[in-house]
């Protein structure tokens, strides 16, 4: 047997340590089984989950920290490492490069994405595959409709799950107009807009007036039957119903405010006009409906929020999970817990600093303890909010975003151009 030097074993003993730290650093990811949920807790188990999201916010990064970290680390022993960044794009750019430097495990678990940052991380491959329809709290959400299976016209196909939503709604005065007297689609509203002239109108379509354009792609569902033919671009299916929306628009315009000769340039300035009793309708899209408003100061104390039975545009965000995460399982089970029935309860309410609608439907929910939490989420809300049944029940997805350009374009050619 060799004789091993003082200087040998020294070194040998330097480089065992390095290598238990360099293990305990980076653990080797614990195997589990998707379909087991059992298994992917018991993976999770001890694990850090890092969680890039947009850190602009004080008051959700403090939601986040408090009741998503609070409950991984109770409930399952996962322990939340919330990395702000200043733009989502920092962290798609993050995975990005550690697909070109070969890094896997990369640094990053979940992501709060939505939009053109989730089909740059789909078209790169980049996304852990189908897993979200695999999520026990998944049931909850309504994959069978277009505003969440589709983000912004790309099909999610199980790579991102709901976090939550924003939702186009119209605001009412309850001391002007009672809930029997209110419109509840595009046809009755233009009954309702003849019948009272001058005393509506709407934002004129347009960039940075994304609200004026769902009010247009709203009539343009109703008016060519649904809203499920427009989540793919069709140029043949725009040439056909376009000019039966401007045709709508322009028998409007004569009973708008103004005659139609001029259109609030956005959201403030519609609030103003509804405020000063010159219109008897506003918007939003808020989950709090008007109420966010009245505290504002901008819209009266007897303001309310309502939808029209279809057609109501909303849109979601997401998390997803790259395909090089760390830590998969602990990110799985936090994907899984943002969709408990009661932490979308605490997000819908602004004292909790967030804020936002619920990811998931509400008409889903069966358990009566989940169940009395979201009602009574609502009930804090108040009368200013439209209860998240009827924003359900009118949930319509945005259009393919190649139609944005169509309607906004078309909209000053077909429309504004004939009131000047």
């Amino acid at each position: 047997m060799k004789r091993i030097t003082p200087f040998l074993l020294l070194l040998t003993i330097l480089l065992s340590a390095c290598s238990a730290i360099a293990g305990k650093a980076n653990p080797s990811p614990a195997s589990f089984d998707i379909n087991d949920w059992d298994s992917v807790v018991a993976a999770a188990k001890g694990q850090t989950v890092n969680w890039y999201l947009w850190g602009g916010s004080e008051s959700i990064n403090s939601f986040v920290d408090t009741f998503y970290g609070k409950a991984l680390k109770d409930r399952y022993g996962i322990t939340l490492h919330r990395v702000p960044v200043a733009d989502t794009v920092d962290a798609v750019n993050q995975v990005l490069s550690e697909k070109q430097a070969g890094k896997d495990p990369g640094a990053v678990d979940l992501i709060w994405i939505n939009g053109a940052n989730f089909l740059s991380l789909k078209q790169a491959n980049l996304l852990y595959p189908d897993w979200a329809n695999k999520l026990p709290n998944s049931q909850l959400v309504n994959w069978d409709n277009p505003a969440i299976n589709r983000d912004f016209g790309t099909p999610v196909d199980n790579l991102e799950s709901p976090w939550s939503s924003a939702q186009f709604q119209f605001i009412y005065d309850s001391a002007r107009l009672s809930p029997a007297e209110l419109p509840r689609s595009y046809a009755q509203l233009k009954e309702w807009v003849i019948e009272h002239p001058g005393r509506f109108t709407y934002i004129a379509p347009g960039p940075g007036a994304f609200q004026g354009t769902r009010f247009v792609k709203g009539a343009l569902f109703e008016i060519s039957g649904g809203a499920d033919q427009w989540s793919t671009f069709d140029q043949a299916t725009w040439d056909q119903w376009s000019p039966e929306l401007w045709k709508y628009l322009n028998e409007l315009k004569p009973y708008l405010w103004r005659n139609g000769e001029t259109y609030p340039k956005d959201e403030n300035e519609l609030h103003s006009l509804f405020a000063n009793q010159e219109v008897d309708f506003s918007i939003t899209q808020a989950a709090v409906g008007a109420g966010a408003l009245i505290e504002q100061g901008l819209v009266p104390a007897t303001s309310k929020a309502f939808v029209f039975d279809q057609y109501m545009i909303g849109d979601f965000n997401y998390v997803a999970i790259p395909a090089n995460a760390p830590n998969k399982a602990a990110a799985l089970v936090l994907a899984n817990l943002i969709l408990d029935p009661a932490l979308q309860a605490a997000q819908i309410l602004p004292e909790n600093g967030f804020g936002l609608g619920y990811g998931i439907d509400i008409n889903r929910v069966t358990d009566p303890a989940a169940l009395a939490k979201l009602q009574d989420a609502a009930k804090k809300l108040g009368d200013a909010a439209t209860s998240p049944a009827d924003l359900a029940k009118s949930l319509a997805g945005d259009s393919d975003a190649q139609y944005q350009n169509l309607v906004e374009t078309g909209w000053r050619q077909n429309v504004l151009v004939s009131s000047k």
